[in-house]
């Protein structure tokens, strides 16, 4: 409600940009517009109600999951533009019938000069969690529901007696009890699982791996796009993911030359997570060559300033300079 009387309140603007989150912001723009004639877009970070279907919290065909539907579609369609992620987010928007010509991509980014490079012989986290001479694979952030980790946590019992290879998660989520369940049933001992740090140490954090694994699960293409990815090759480390071969982290990936996509849908991805962190673990000039590809690629195409003016030029586009 606070939203919607600021948008009905509000004459000073020429359009309201609505981002995803909370939900249903975009038919707050649809009823501005119908009740007060008021401009507005939508720049989609993720989207619901497909999150909760995918996540099975929502049956579509249900009157709740219809209404939802309905109303979201209504603020997308209505919208002068709509900006999306990527082109697999740009596909499940026009599923829902916005017009091809409204909705624009720019994809999310990272800011070069806060994530930075750091190196493990300077880096304190390394000594303050034991894990001086270890190869760590790194998964830092939420384990949440749009995330797989079966074939992850099915090569780490593989590697479970490996010497150097460590398991490092931080962070927390719905899935983090899972997780430690299963290494804990499993005797997997070269694993950890820390809280979220401040994010004034967030280099120091990511500095910790020498690969970082992020994972998405199947329904959740073009639905949600995992940052970490990019803040992960901003780093200077290979990024292993861990989901479909088509979606917009696999393609960055694989364009950048900056990591390795494994698909759980093709049989053997555990063995194929596996085989790829041995080998990985064995040749540190590899790792430090695809790392060095992966940041080179997202500064020059996933940068702040060239994605904020291009969101910049989109608004002016539309809506004329202020």
């Amino acid at each position: 409600m606070q939203a919607l009387r600021a948008t009905l309140g509000q004459r000073k603007y020429r359009g309201i940009v609505f981002l995803t989150t909370p939900p249903l912001l975009s038919f707050v723009g649809w009823l501005g517009r119908v009740l007060r004639g008021r401009r507005y877009a939508i720049w989609s970070m993720d989207l619901h109600p497909e999150a909760e279907v995918a996540a099975g919290m929502l049956d579509r065909r249900s009157v709740l999951g219809r209404l939802l539907f309905w109303a979201n579609g209504r603020g997308y369609r209505g919208a002068d533009f709509v900006i999306a992620l990527g082109p697999y987010m740009r596909d499940r928007i026009l599923a829902q019938g916005t017009k091809a010509e409204r909705i624009e991509i720019v994809p999310v980014w990272v800011d070069g000069d806060e994530i930075t490079p750091t190196l493990r012989a300077e880096n304190p986290l390394v000594s303050e969690l034991g894990l001086e001479g270890k190869f760590v694979v790194a998964y830092i952030g939420n384990a949440g529901l749009a995330h797989e980790f079966s074939d992850l946590l099915g090569a780490m019992n593989a590697l479970k007696d490996h010497p150097r290879i460590h398991f490092l998660f931080i962070g927390d989520g719905p899935q983090r009890a899972r997780i430690e369940k299963y290494a804990a049933d499993n005797a997997i001992r070269n694993f950890s699982y820390r809280d979220y740090y401040p994010r004034e140490r967030i280099n120091s954090v990511y500095g910790l791996a020498d690969v970082h694994v992020v994972t998405l699960g199947a329904p959740f293409v073009g639905i949600a796009i995992p940052t970490k990815a990019y803040v992960s090759m901003a780093t200077a480390r290979p990024v292993l993911f861990v989901g479909p071969e088509r979606s917009e982290t696999a393609d960055a990936i694989r364009d950048a030359e900056g990591g390795a996509v494994v698909d759980p849908a093709i049989d053997g991805a555990a063995e194929r997570i596996a085989a790829l962190l041995r080998s990985w673990s064995d040749d540190p000039s590899e790792t430090e060559r695809i790392g060095a590809h992966g940041r080179a690629h997202v500064l020059e195409n996933f940068g702040r300033d060239a994605n904020c003016r291009a969101i910049g030029e989109i608004i002016s586009g539309h809506w004329g300079r202020a």
